[in-house]
């Protein structure tokens, strides 16, 4: 089943939840900022298709403007640059994620900073490039060393954090979805379609509610989303989700231009989202921040009941 099938069959049943209004005054924003460009192996056809769907997807929202945070070492090849090449010329922000998407806690300040500068080579002429910066898995050090080492790296370099304020777990759903697929191919996966749409549900009520009470505002949110399956089939669906629920969708340089952003936690491990870090500064909130902030093990049960 293509996806144009795919959402014909959906369209009866597409996000028809009736909700509470929200006020125009307390609107949220929300931009998308997308991570990895992993393409899992896939044949340029599939590969190219799947971008496109994710770019039309944000097209279709008026021309909503995302950030990519590109994982060098997953686009080293002419279909990856080229995939990274049409985000740039659709107007997206293109975003450095490093070469290797090592985990940080394990390297040295020097072997992660040069893999930073590495794929900052690759990206650095595309009219789309902005000097943000991601960890990946978020983890910004777990020592004072770690993180004020990269942190004053960045700084000399010319960097802004690109923080995620709403942090998510897409990533594992579509690491399920992917592997129900290769069973079964014509496997249907709407079940994968509203268990995603309601864990992102819950993890932007979260986190908007504690920036509200632990910043005293809603800030204009960062959403962490992957460049994967999952988002190929649903991106869609999850922008009409947030505009049906009340919330506004935001291009990423106008959410990136939030005073917020600025800011850098104090705390150890450092990273997560930085709703999240900021309310672990104030020492106000640690009943309702669990550690690691988003994971697998909180959505394994889940689906493991659901059969997905």
């Amino acid at each position: 089943m293509n996806r144009r099938q795919f959402t014909k069959t959906l369209a009866s049943s597409a996000i028809a939840i009736a909700l509470p209004a929200v006020s125009v005054q307390g609107k949220p924003q929300v931009a998308i900022t997308m991570d990895d460009f992993n393409l899992f192996g896939a044949t340029p056809d599939v590969a190219e298709q799947r971008n496109r769907a994710i770019l039309q997807a944000l097209r279709q929202h008026g021309n909503l403007q995302a950030a990519g945070f590109v994982t060098g070492g997953n686009v080293n090849s002419e279909l990856g640059r080229s995939l990274v090449k049409a985000w740039s010329d659709a107007g997206h922000l293109i975003a450095n994620h490093t070469y290797s998407h090592w985990y940080y806690h394990k390297r040295t300040v020097e072997e992660f900073s040069a893999d930073a500068l590495r794929v900052e080579t690759q990206i650095k002429d595309l009219p789309g490039f902005t000097k943000l910066f991601r960890f990946p898995m978020l983890k910004e050090g777990d020592t004072v060393e770690r993180r004020d080492g990269m942190r004053a790296w960045l700084k000399q370099h010319g960097y802004k954090m690109g923080y995620v304020t709403i942090d998510a777990s897409d990533w594992y759903i579509d690491q399920r979805l992917r592997a129900r697929r290769t069973e079964n191919p014509q496997a249907d996966v709407t079940g994968f379609r509203k268990f995603y749409l309601d864990h992102l549900w819950q993890r932007a009520t979260y986190y908007d509610d504690l920036s509200r009470k632990a910043l005293g505002r809603s800030v204009k949110h960062t959403l962490l989303i992957h460049h994967n399956v999952l988002n190929e089939l649903f991106l869609d669906d999850v922008l009409t989700m947030f505009e049906r629920r009340g919330w506004q969708l935001i291009g990423a340089k106008a959410a990136f231009a939030d005073p917020v952003f600025d800011k850098l936690p104090n705390i150890l491990p450092a990273g997560e989202s930085l709703v999240w870090a900021l309310a672990k500064e104030s020492g106000k909130f640690d009943q309702r921040l669990r550690y690691p902030a988003e994971d697998s093990e909180y959505e394994k049960a889940a689906m493991d009941k659901l059969g997905l």
